[in-house]
């Protein structure tokens, strides 16, 4: 919780600018930036481009594309924004709270492949480094296992015995308040100086938006401090532009330009001030700003290696369709897991019963191959068993009877990002293979499993249509493209997540991330945030030093 006694006998940095601190996004490395600057007594402001929600203010289902879908060109300033690229398929979360809006709060520490990845390894013990930040930010985000029995535990724990891991199964920590179901109480987190919590009610709709209030979204824990320390979020701005304001390495501090996003002023631009500026909108959001501003000259000290070691998290999406309701929705979205194939970690995850939307982004499953090959499958598929092709076809109640697979790995495989000029100024994200490392694809294990599970229920197994018709993953989680490097040969930022070629400029994101962690990722962003803002010093110790 803030230290109120360090602000206020902080000394002020230079009150000409507008902020000591400037971050740009409010996921989960802008809130940890934007609390641990406010008790250390800078003056921080935090820029989010979408807009805030309360808990009725979310969307009811996938359906509502008023409040679900970020496309501000058709006027559409929702809170998800597809992310559609040649060799990957994502997307990124837009509002206050970032990526913990639509959350199913799964807080896994990175398996150790992660921490021994060569692109980091020499650089530290990082697995004894982030061990107490990963122990703060559990604490912040609240995590617990579900205290229930549910269907798809049953189905994690005969998965596990069946593939001859029954040691793996294991509930999944969750960001996720289980006091009593639908009860509102005082806050049970931070002795009661956080906001009243209310307990989950099992209705499996997490990833749609929790309305209950159970769900530990940033807003109720980070961002709530933050705020209560006098940081301040300004909201539907996107910052466009960042550059330095004097000295070319940014010690005199930036200049970054915004434009409004919303449907009343969408485009008007304004400027602020800050003597240092941390990135943290999102692995994507982050490597476009950074890619523009380095090709457009602001930041032209920006490594080359800028969107060189984009991760996929090595994962794929696969679905089974029951032929009836199993109620898997009566859960969280994941609470357990399992461990196969020595490091392919497969959680079952619910959307919960209102989100049939997303039933077209799937098909019946195809085996591996390249992309004619996988559609010649899946044709030969159609034609031999066109009951299932049947058994998949649009239709109410499709998400109450799909479960759905997320698969992942913390193996050492990558795209690339690389920045094409647009028509008119700026630039794009184009994606590239890396031809040293592809990442996959198809995984033969998440197939096996999904294919099991159909015979044994009945069902349908499916792979997202990406991976069927276009032989490219679809990821829940893009990492990576600004990481931590040895020098500006290898990476775009330190040990400490500071910006080569600049000061006071800091990446504090999935962007930073340098290897597949193999599990959700957004406990490892948090703790590597916790970890880059313990380096940046307090204004009371600077005052100390320049007494």
């Amino acid at each position: 919780m803030p230290d109120t006694e360090t602000q206020a006998s902080a000394p002020r940095i230079d009150p000409s600018f507008d902020f000591d601190w400037l971050v740009v996004g409010s996921g989960f490395g802008g809130s940890v930036a934007a609390l641990r600057l406010t008790e250390k007594g800078y003056r921080v402001g935090v820029i989010e481009r979408g807009r805030r929600y309360e808990d009725d203010d979310l969307p009811r289902s996938a359906s509502d594309h008023e409040r679900y879908d970020w496309n501000p060109r058709k006027g559409l300033y929702g809170i998800m924004r597809p992310a559609l690229f040649r060799h990957v398929v994502s997307a990124a979360q837009t509002g206050v709270g970032g990526g913990s809006l639509m959350y199913g709060g799964v807080l896994f520490r990175a398996q150790p492949a992660f921490y021994d990845d060569p692109q980091w390894q020499r650089l530290g013990s990082w697995e004894a480094t982030l061990a107490p930040h990963y122990a703060t930010a559990e604490r912040m985000l609240g995590v617990r296992t579900a205290p229930w029995d549910s269907t798809t535990m049953s189905l994690s724990r005969e998965v596990a015995a069946h593939f001859g891991t029954p040691e793996s199964f294991a509930l999944s920590p969750t960001g996720v308040f289980f006091g009593e179901p639908g009860k509102t109480v005082p806050d049970p987190y931070f002795g009661g100086e956080g906001p009243d919590r209310t307990g989950c009610r099992r209705c499996g709709e997490c990833m749609v938006g929790c309305h209950t209030g159970a769900a530990n979204r940033l807003t109720k824990n980070y961002l709530w401090f933050a705020e209560k320390s006098r940081a301040r979020i300004i909201a539907e701005q996107e910052v466009v532009d960042v550059a330095p304001l004097g000295a070319l390495d940014g010690a005199d501090g930036y200049r970054v330009t915004v434009e409004s996003r919303n449907s009343a002023h969408n485009d008007v631009r304004s400027d602020f001030t800050a003597k240092g500026v941390v990135f943290a909108g999102g692995a994507i959001a982050t490597n476009e700003l950074l890619a523009d501003c380095k090709h457009r000259g602001s930041l032209a000290r920006i490594s080359d290696r800028l969107g060189h070691l984009v991760r996929t998290n090595s994962e794929t999406v696969l679905s089974v369709l029951f032929p009836k309701d199993l109620e898997t929705w009566r859960d969280v979205t994941a609470s357990s897991r399992v461990i196969l194939d020595q490091d392919a970690q497969i959680e079952f995850l619910t959307l919960g019963p209102n989100a049939d939307t997303q039933q077209r982004l799937f098909t019946v499953l195809t085996g591996s191959g390249s992309r004619s090959k996988r559609v010649g499958r899946w044709i030969v598929g159609a034609l031999r068993h066109p009951r299932r092709l049947w058994a998949v076809r649009p239709q109410n109640g499709w998400s109450t009877r799909t479960l759905q697979m997320l698969v992942m790995q913390p193996r050492d495989n990558a795209i690339r990002f690389r920045a094409k000029k647009r028509r008119g100024g700026g630039c794009r994200l184009v994606s590239e293979i890396d031809p040293a490392r592809p990442a996959p694809t198809y995984i033969e294990i998440g197939h096996r499993v999904a294919s099991w599970v159909a015979e044994q229920k009945g069902g349908v197994a499916q792979s997202s249509i990406f991976e069927a018709f276009f032989n490219i993953p679809q990821t829940a989680h893009m990492l990576g493209g600004a990481v931590i490097g040895e020098n500006a040969s290898s990476g775009v930022i330190d040990p400490e997540l500071r910006v080569f070629g600049y000061r006071n400029m800091i990446v504090c994101d999935a962007a930073a991330l340098p290897a597949n962690p193999g599990v959700n990722p957004a406990l490892t962003i948090t703790a590597l945030a916790e970890h880059a803002m313990s380096f940046v010093p307090s204004l009371v110790d600077i005052g100390r030093k320049a007494a």
